[in-house]
Parts: structure tokens; sequence; C-alpha cells
């Protein structure tokens, strides 16, 4: 298993973005998180094989039709334990 952080800038708070990339990482079986950050982009920790974490982030660079993704930058994070499941952090 691979593990990556995105953060998603752009229109991306106040548009059900946590909630559709929730939606998207349960049916990609993606392991994480997603929150919002204080400067208005959010954050994503991503596990799962190269292909899942590809296709998730495809999905990342568009977001949900409410949203408007302006940038993503994606970080791979090589000493993170083992994830369960995908949750929406507050």
């Amino acid at each position: 298993m691979k593990t990556q952080q995105f953060i998603v800038y752009g229109r991306v708070q106040c548009v059900g973005f946590r909630y559709f990339t929730y939606r998207e990482a349960q049916r990609l079986g993606i392991c994480g998180w997603v929150k919002n950050q204080n400067d208005g982009s959010v954050a994503v920790l991503a596990q799962g094989t190269e292909q899942q974490l590809a296709d998730f982030q495809q999905w990342l660079q568009k977001g949900p039709k409410t949203a408007n993704v302006t940038h993503l930058e994606c970080f791979p994070i090589t000493e993170q334990e083992s994830l369960e499941e995908f949750r929406i952090l507050h």
C-alpha cells in the first residue's frame, strides 16, 4: 500500500467536497481522511494501491460538480501506519 497527501485548492469548502470525496474513496476502496483547512483548502490523506491512488488523484483534480478545483498538490508519505477506513474529519 502507498500513502499520499493531497491539498485541494479552489472553491472546495461549503460545496459538499468532503462528502463527495468520502464517497469516491469508498467507491475506490481507499482508506484515509479528508478535512477542511483554515486557508480554505481541503486536505486529504489517502492510502491504497498505486492504481487506486492514481484514479483518486484524477477525481480530486476535478472534484464534484459543485466544486471548482484550481490547483492540486500531491505529496508522497513514506512512513504511515496502515489505515482501515476513510473518514471525514472536522
